[in-house]
């Protein structure tokens, strides 16, 4: 199970070090390819509407193999031609990939959560992290080597396709936490009370996370004038940082509960992205964007928990409607951030991180599932 976290996250995090070339390549500034990256989020929102149902009908395995080919394949085709339009049309394919995939390994995470009884869902996202990571090394080795996004892509598409297959054509799907089905066909899974208050918790970590993914190699790049490999170390260390918070987190909120290491989490998160923002060196950003990391590993995993152990709706409600509103963030940030960093520079960018590190220090007690149940 915890593979799956990592194929899936190898597989997405193929595009955003190789997002400073393709910009080249497409010829456009920040702001156009903010907008073109709005593809993949419009995508995930979309397809979050009927996620639940469809993890509901299909087989694990069977989402797994053909969603990995499809996001792997959706990022080749985006490389053929230099045009931003064709580039945004076709990743929203990847997102709909990206829509099933995430509910899905989540919804089997904590299904497997549910069956050992104990906790495995922050470190099930380590491996997400340590995927990212890995393709943050290989893409900035590509890049460094300066070969074409398209052919790199190509070649990560046919290496995960064919290991995905091999590791889960027979895999055994874990049995549902509840037996209970969604009984209204809705095309808008809408949170409760409690999931909402998840969805502000949690909304600065996904920006956090999500600026970093999209800008980071091209900050390192604008701002300190970075080799390729540098500026995507930028990102691959951040990526690692979060995964070994992640990989160890389990026994921390075991030991301290989910509040108090949440608490700590945004703490790292806002000293982060001070760092970031205020950086002098390329050391100084660096060292901003692995506490970035670091914080914003455990808040989605947490909220994801908390979400599928809500009984007032369907784990698989609970867990698309969690992921569409947070996603929305995704949707939201790529142009705005992209527009911002045009016209105002990269750190302001990142500095928009701010307030909404503040909201979630105000709904951090949201992770108190019991008592929400109540």
């Amino acid at each position: 199970m915890f593979i799956s976290f990592f194929i899936y996250a190898f597989s997405l995090g193929t595009l955003f070090p190789r997002l400073a070339d393709l910009q080249i390549q497409m010829e456009i500034d920040k702001a156009t390819l903010g907008f073109a990256l709005i593809g993949l989020p419009l995508g995930v929102q979309l397809t979050l509407l009927i996620a639940d149902r469809i993890v509901q009908k299909i087989k694990f395995p069977i989402i797994l193999i053909f969603g990995i080919t499809v996001l792997s394949a959706s990022q080749c085709f985006a490389a053929i031609f230099p045009n931003p339009i064709f580039f945004t049309g076709i990743l929203v394919f990847g997102g709909a990939a990206i829509a099933i995939i995430e509910v899905a390994v989540n919804l089997e995470a904590d299904r497997v959560e549910a069956k050992v009884g104990k906790r495995i869902m922050n470190r099930a996202h380590a491996f997400w992290s340590f995927g990212f990571f890995a393709a943050g090394i290989v893409g900035a080795g590509f890049s460094q080597l300066r070969i074409s996004p398209f052919f790199h892509f190509l070649i990560v598409m046919l290496i995960l396709s064919v290991l995905t297959y091999l590791l889960f054509s027979k895999y055994e799907a874990a049995e549902p936490r509840r037996k209970n089905k969604v009984i209204k066909k809705k095309s808008f899974v809408w949170p409760s009370k409690a999931i909402f208050m998840l969805v502000l918790f949690s909304i600065s970590a996904m920006l956090v996370e999500g600026s970093s993914i999209d800008w980071s190699v091209i900050f390192m790049r604008d701002i300190f004038n970075t080799s390729p490999l540098v500026s995507g170390l930028s990102l691959a260390l951040a990526a690692m940082a979060q995964g070994c918070v992640r990989y160890f987190a389990d026994y921390f909120v075991n030991k301290f509960g989910s509040t108090r290491v949440s608490f700590q989490s945004l703490i790292s998160m806002f000293i982060g992205v001070i760092c970031v923002t205020f950086s002098l060196t390329p050391g100084m950003a660096i060292f901003g964007f692995l506490l970035m990391g670091a914080g914003s590993a455990v808040i989605f995993p947490l909220a994801i928990s908390a979400a599928a152990q809500s009984s007032h709706k369907t784990p698989e409600e609970n867990i698309a409607s969690l992921s569409q509103f947070v996603f929305i963030t995704f949707l939201l940030a790529p142009p705005i951030l992209g527009f911002i960093g045009e016209y105002l520079g990269l750190r302001w960018s990142f500095a928009l991180c701010l307030p909404f590190l503040l909201i979630s220090f105000l709904t951090i007690s949201s992770l108190d599932i019991q008592k929400n149940n109540e």
